[in-house]
Parts: structure tokens; C-alpha cells; sequence
């Protein structure tokens, strides 16, 4: 059985809400695995006197904190899972910076050592600047000495082996999660596997936020939009082995209303971003607006054999509130979500081994997003 975590800036945002109420709330809760975000690693450091902007600088005093709050995490009854994210990483051109940019990585193994965690994972690049490229070659390249780099560091210490997770964030140029396994494959690494982000998965491959009916990228009703998915997700479970996936994160997203919700104006902004940081929901919170087949998602990288954390990766304006409640209430719907999503995925047709399979898959999955609005 998957056990089940929550990343920390899905308990509170850290301008509002002190780390360790946070992390006792997803302890009661039931939680079993923390995904540790640097605001909230930056955060507690500040509250122990020391400089936010300097986190990953391997002090003594830094390392303390570090230690200090991955016993407290275990006293809870928890475990860190991984620390993120890293941004910006892959595909530089110039040699320096691209030296530079590596050793960056490479600075957070002390205190993965310190927190009692084996990976660190970084979103696929979102620079389209002539400085980077998206070239596979260039970026297994890169994820293949990150991996090396890692191991180097276990052999050196003799601690069990630091992983590297590659994830394709929706707004980069590799934004699916067949051309970041595609990288993943190509690094050939041991240590280096793929992120797999429900919520950016379907970003991509289901949803649209600025069409009322909020997907029909491609085609106009649900259920080609979900034929479309499913095939995917098909493919992903034949393909990709579960001990390859390193990290599952799960979310769900508000069906917005166009009329009000609209792109952003600045051109540096990506078209998702304001939905991404302020509208997701915790899976299949459809009394919320919740629309999404998260449980597509789910049930694919289930199938894979993946026996890791089912996390949850959730930002909403309801999480920047203030008030002591706010994690309390938050942990409370977040594992009533994963609770409920693992049994709706488990119970879904065997939808990559067979077209009947699938043909069923679709039609549960479009009456249960059908009774959650009358626009999908």
C-alpha cells in the first residue's frame, strides 16, 4: 500500500504559518511523508536566527537547523521524502554557467544528509532565452553527471545512494512526461528518475483553465478530450517501470470561469501560472470546483508498480490565509482526498491492457466529472 505525503506548502504558505504547526498537523492527520519546499526550509532557518537567502550554504549552524528539523519531522512520526525544487538546471550552454549551475545540486547533499532524505528533484527548464537548450542529448547529459554527481557524494560519505528526480513542469519546453522519461532514459543512471506531477500532467495533456468547459484543447467534448489521456496514461503504464518513477504528486484544479479569469498580460508570465499557484484542489474535491481525472493519473502510475508516496502538491490563495486552523483544515482535506482518490483509481477498468478496458475507463470517469458540473 502507498503511504501517503503532503508537501509543505500544501499545509500553509510559510509568510503565514510556522513550519513545525504545519508539519504536527500533517502528523495528526495521518501523513507519513513530508515533501519539503525551500520557502519553508528558508523560513525555519530565519526562525532560528539565520539568514533565509543563504539555505543551501553548508555551515555548521545551517546544518544544525537541518538535522535539528529532520529529527523533528521523525519524532512526528514522518519522514522527509525529497527537498524542492530545483529550477533553471539543465540544457545550459555555456560551460561555466553550466559548471556553475550543477554545483548548485550538488550543495544540497550535505543537507540531504542532515534532513534524512535521498532525493532532490528539479522541474524541467523554463528558459527560452538562446543560453539554454532543450536538446536531449544535452539535457541526459546533464541529468547523467547530476546522477553521478550524486553517487560520487554516497560513495564518498558512505550513506545509502542520492537520487535525482527529473519532472516536466507544464510551462516548460519539455512539459510532458514522456519527454522528461525520454531524458531519464537517455541519462541512463541509476539514481536519476522521473517525477511524475498529476496536476501537470493534466495541465498539458487534459485541461484547458480559459475554455469554459475547461478542457477541449484539441477536441470539443470530454470524452475524446479523456481518449486522449487515457492513452496516454496507457502508455505510460506499459512503459515506464514503477521502480523508475521516483516521486508521485497528486492535485486537482478548480474549473475557473473564463468570464473573470483571464491570461496574464505579461509575456514572461506563463499562460498556466496563475492558475497553477492559486486554483489547484486536493484530488476530486469536486464540491470545490474540482474537475480534473486525477484518477487516470493515479491508476497508470499504480499500474507501473510504483510503491512510493502518493503526495500531494497543492497551491491555492486559501492556503496564504491566516489563522492557526488553516493547516489543520487543509490536512484534514488532503487525506480525505488521497484516501478517496486511491480508491476511485484502484477501482478503475484495467484501461492500459485492453480497449474494452479503456472504453469503460472513459465513460466511468466522464459521469463522475459530469455530476460535479453541468459546463463539462
Amino acid at each position: 500500500m502507498n503511504e501517503f505525503g503532503i508537501a509543505t506548502l500544501s499545509l500553509g504558505n510559510w509568510r503565514e504559518h510556522r513550519l513545525t504547526p504545519r508539519l504536527e498537523a500533517a502528523a495528526k492527520a495521518g501523513y507519513q511523508w513530508i515533501d519539503l519546499f525551500d520557502e519553508c526550509w528558508a523560513a525555519y532557518l530565519e526562525e532560528h536566527g539565520l539568514p533565509g537567502d543563504q539555505l543551501w550554504e553548508p555551515t555548521p549552524e545551517n546544518l544544525r537547523v537541518a538535522g535539528k528539523l529532520g529529527d523533528l519531522v521523525k519524532s512526528l512520526g514522518m519522514r522527509i521524502a525529497c527537498t524542492q525544487p530545483l529550477r533553471k538546471i539543465e540544457g545550459v550552454k555555456d560551460p561555466e554557467e553550466r559548471r556553475a549551475t550543477l554545483d548548485l545540486v550538488a550543495k544540497r547533499f550535505p543537507f540531504m544528509r542532515a534532513f534524512d532524505t535521498d532525493l532532490v528533484f528539479m522541474c524541467a527548464n523554463i528558459r527560452t532565452d538562446e543560453g539554454v537548450t532543450s536538446d536531449l542529448k544535452t539535457v541526459a547529459r546533464d541529468l547523467a553527471e547530476l546522477g553521478d554527481m550524486a553517487a560520487a557524494y554516497a560513495r564518498k560519505d558512505g550513506g545509502r545512494m542520492l537520487k535525482i528526480g527529473y519532472e516536466g513542469l507544464s510551462w516548460a519546453t519539455r512539459n510532458t512526461w514522456s519527454a522528461s522519461w525520454e531524458a531519464v532514459r537517455f541519462a541512463n543512471r541509476p539514481n536519476v528518475g522521473l517525477i511524475v506531477d498529476a496536476f501537470n500532467v493534466l495541465a498539458v495533456e487534459f485541461a484547458d483553465p480559459y475554455n469554459p468547459a475547461g478542457h477541449g484543447r484539441i477536441y470539443p467534448t470530454l470524452e475524446e478530450s479523456l481518449d486522449v489521456l487515457a492513452g496516454s496514461m496507457a502508455s505510460l503504464a506499459r512503459t515506464v517501470p514503477g521502480d523508475r518513477i521516483f516521486f508521485f504528486q497528486c492535485g486537482d484544479a478548480e474549473l475557473v470561469n473564463p468570464a473573470t479569469f483571464h491570461p496574464p498580460t505579461d509575456p514572461d508570465t506563463p499562460a498556466l501560472l496563475p492558475w497553477s499557484r492559486n486554483h489547484r484542489l486536493y484530488p476530486l474535491e469536486q464540491s470545490l470546483g474540482g474537475y480534473m481525472p486525477v484518477e487516470l493519473v493515479a491508476a497508470a502510475v499504480l499500474a507501473t508498480g510504483y510503491k512510493g508516496p502518493m503526495s500531494l502538491e497543492v497551491f491555492n490563495t486559501s492556503l496564504n490565509q491566516p489563522g492557526n486552523d488553516v493547516p489543520i483544515v487543509h490536512a484534514s482535506r488532503g487525506i480525505v482526498s488521497l484516501q478517496r482518490m486511491m480508491e476511485v483509481a484502484r477501482s478503475l477498468p484495467r484501461f492500459w491492457e485492453s480497449q474494452a478496458d479503456e472504453h469503460q475507463a472513459i465513460s466511468t470517469v466522464a459521469r463522475r466529472l459530469r455530476t460535479s458540473s453541468q459546463r463539462l
